[in-house]
Order: structure tokens, then sequence, then C-alpha cells
């Protein structure tokens, strides 16, 4: 089983680092403490997610370590599960989509995982 935290999102703020940014949103949407261990893709949003935007958006899907905190419901996050690849529950495919999931598990899987990029 994998954690699907909906594939947790943010804008990169000024100053923050991805890994830093990644650590910052994980403990605002769900109060967990994370450790990113690896970077598993950097792709285009508009070529991978409908609708398309008028701007462009680079995201990065970042492979963590959950290493503490308690999930505490907010504003962003009502909820939190863990789910196996073949049991997701609906997900807002406008953020992340299934193939955009698929993908995090299988680069959660494979020690050898080569970063994707478009």
């Amino acid at each position: 089983m994998m954690a699907l935290g909906h594939c947790l999102g943010g804008w990169c703020d000024v100053l923050e680092s991805v890994s830093s940014n990644t650590i910052k949103e994980a403990k605002e949407e769900t109060g967990l403490d994370v450790k990113p261990v690896r970077i598993i893709a950097v792709q285009d949003r508009n070529k991978h997610n409908k609708p398309i935007f008028a701007y462009g958006i680079c995201k990065v899907f970042v492979l963590c370590e959950l290493i503490g905190g308690e999930f505490t419901p907010n504003i962003e996050t009502t909820e939190i599960g863990y789910f196996s690849l073949d049991n997701l529950p609906n997900v807002s495919e406008d953020k992340s989509n299934r193939e955009q999931i698929k993908m995090c598990f299988e680069a959660y899987k494979d020690e050898n995982w080569s970063v994707k990029f478009d």
C-alpha cells in the first residue's frame, strides 16, 4: 500500500526549494512530517492534465518518506487515506490523474527509477 495524499500539491513559495516546499506543503495540508527522498518526475501540466490552462505550470512529483506528525483536518484536506492502485477513490484529475498516480506507485517500487521529464 502507498499513501495517496491526493498527491499533495502547492505553489512553490519564494525562497523555498523543491525539497523545503514539499515538506511545508505536506505539513500544511495533512499535519504529517515527510522527508523528500527523490524526484519522480517533472511534467508540463498542460501536457498531462485537463483542462488546459492559459499559463504554464511545471509539476514536480516527489517521493517522500513519512517520518511523523498526525493528520489534522484543515481548509484544504478533510481526510486522508491509504489506497492500493486498484482501489483508488475518485480523484480530481485536473490536479493528478490516474496515469500520474500509477507513475508514483511504479517509482515507489523501483529503486532504479529514472526521473521522467518533458
